[in-house]
């Protein structure tokens, strides 16, 4: 199986791994998932309710991350942090933390993390759609049979609404997964990669050495690395909704 007749060992790439975009995707998949995840069931617990003034809009507001393209949400976040214009950098500035009231997307301490945070509002719309209608879907006996039984509105939620969301909260982790390990548009529109690859992703780092490098070997060797990755969440999905 080794001769050069089938597979050709010269030919493979012998330099390191694109350890940077796979660090930066793992530090994006940590704050990420668990932010959008909890912050979606949240919005979704808080808004489910229509006198809760202006819900709708609140909700169409979080929701608009999720319609426009991911171009456009590109170019919101580097509008976004950008420095004199941007209202992060000057919450910063009025708050009186001046190594912050900079354009987070120029510098490569702030640059990776200023696109985490701008990819929480344009996914976290998916996770409060899920739960809004798995909240939907619990009947309203559960409730007040809990409540006739003296639970607490703490307990209520752990034994009623927690236990029933377990289908719903499967897909989002997986989606949510899946969406940051294939996260490309918004890094290539938003900083490029940079500064000096401290945004750089692995969907990207496969794109730059296909296009611009023209490293075609490099590049099926990362994009088999992200098919790899993809399929453990897409496996965990499979075997979880088996068993739900």
């Amino acid at each position: 199986m080794l001769s050069k007749d089938i597979i050709n060992l010269d030919r493979f790439p012998k330099d390191s791994p694109p350890w940077g975009a796979l660090i930066h995707n793992a530090v994006w998949i940590a704050i990420h998932l668990p932010t959008t995840v909890f912050l979606g069931l949240g919005l979704a617990i808080l808004l489910r309710k229509r006198e809760v003034f202006g819900s709708s809009i609140i909700k169409s507001i979080i929701f608009l991350g999720m319609v426009i393209p991911m171009i456009v949400g590109g170019l919101i976040i580097r509008f976004l942090f950008e420095r004199g214009a941007g209202i992060i950098p000057t919450i910063f500035g009025k708050l009186g933390i001046k190594s912050l009231e900079i354009t987070w997307t120029a510098y490569p301490q702030t640059a990776l993390f200023a696109v985490i945070l701008g990819s929480i509002w344009i996914w976290t719309g998916f996770s409060m759609l899920m739960y809004s209608a798995g909240l939907a879907s619990i009947p309203r006996d559960y409730y007040e049979a809990a409540l006739i039984d003296g639970a607490t509105k703490f307990q209520m939620f752990r034994y009623v609404t927690w236990p029933l969301l377990k289908p719903i909260t499967v897909v989002v982790v997986a989606m949510t997964l899946l969406w940051d390990l294939k996260i490309f548009d918004i890094v290539y529109v938003a900083t490029g990669g940079g500064p000096g690859g401290a945004s750089m992703v692995l969907a990207l780092q496969m794109w730059d050495y296909f296009a611009r490098a023209l490293n075609y070997n490099y590049a099926a060797v990362v994009a088999v690395l992200l098919t790899l990755l993809t399929i453990i969440p897409a496996t965990w999905l499979i075997k979880r909704r088996g068993s739900l």
